[in-house]
């Protein structure tokens, strides 16, 4: 599964893609430069776009780890009072009147 999906993001589709998207910015630096020069300023020197990086592995949490958490959880929303709960609503305190 990981190799078809490595070689789906590999294909040549993604390949064009990434060389169009290289020739634009040239172009757009080209571009900017020359207004530049025409408005009397200095050309501007471009950095480097960023190389892709890997992803890192997700790391896959065992039963227990993912129990645990969720008692953990559990736990801490038990012991917020009622007044401590109306201040964590995401919308603030209802008023009652």
């Amino acid at each position: 599964m990981k190799d078809w999906i490595e070689r789906l993001f590999r294909g040549r589709y993604v390949g064009l893609l990434e060389a169009d998207v290289a020739r634009l910015r040239a172009e757009n630096r080209a571009l900017t430069n020359s207004l530049l020069g025409t408005a009397g300023f200095p050309p501007l020197e471009f950095p480097e776009p960023p190389q892709p990086q890997s992803l890192p592995r997700l790391r896959k949490r065992s039963w227990h780890q993912l129990q645990a958490w969720r008692e953990i959880g559990s736990n801490r929303d038990a012991t917020l009072s009622s007044d401590d709960r109306e201040e964590a609503r995401a919308n603030g305190p209802v008023s009652h009147s």
